[in-house]
């Protein structure tokens, strides 16, 4: 994936149904133990709740790695819609906690999961987003007359030029997609020039 959606602020929503409360709570989360942080101190300052369930997601594609928990509702009807809900949404690298406090008339299987997932995608939508662009950085060195040719490779917005210089040797720095790395990095070849990938890479 070249680019991806994170939670720009922590977001918060409330909603009613049958007298229960269900308040949820969208935060930003870049690691497991991050989140598991967030959502136990949510579980302290809403320690009379009846629930505090949640779930999150990070990473991309094969680097992806999610979590949901009913915390003691009927399976499938919280932990599942709150996930849902975060795919809906496009985000990743997010948590969504929501604190329910029963209000006394049940709401059936059906009833508990559309809450819960109405309320996360409210809270989500509150988080707004950001792009983050997967990109990797690339140094090129070459001779005036290879100049022509690392220039052809700039194809934005998968291969940006960040920066250049001129003197003895010409100097490119690129902002290239991962996705697009192996492509460039085969033409930067096939152009016989030297380049060194970012360590990040």
């Amino acid at each position: 994936m070249a680019a991806y959606f994170v939670p720009s602020r922590e977001g918060r929503a409330e909603i009613r149904e049958k007298a229960s409360r269900f308040t949820a709570f969208a935060f930003p989360m870049t690691s497991a133990e991050e989140g598991e942080r967030a959502i136990d101190k949510l579980a302290r300052d809403y320690h009379d709740a009846t629930h505090v369930a949640f779930a999150w997601k990070i990473g991309t594609d094969s680097r992806r790695a999610t979590r949901a928990s009913d915390a003691g509702e009927p399976a499938g009807t919280a932990g599942k819609p709150i996930a849902s809900a975060i795919e809906s949404s496009g985000l990743t690298n997010v948590g969504v906690a929501v604190v329910r406090y029963f209000g006394g008339t049940k709401l059936g299987t059906g009833g508990l999961a559309r809450a819960y997932r109405k309320v996360a995608a409210a809270a989500l939508s509150q988080a707004g987003r950001r792009e983050i662009v997967d990109a990797i950085e690339v140094l090129v060195r070459c001779g005036w007359d290879r100049a022509g040719a690392v220039r052809r490779l700039i194809r934005p917005p998968e291969v940006r030029l960040v920066h250049e210089a001129f003197d003895d040797l010409c100097l490119f720095r690129l902002a290239v997609f991962r996705s697009r790395l192996p492509a460039l990095c085969e033409g930067l070849d096939v152009a016989r020039v030297s380049y060194e990938i970012s360590s990040d890479a």
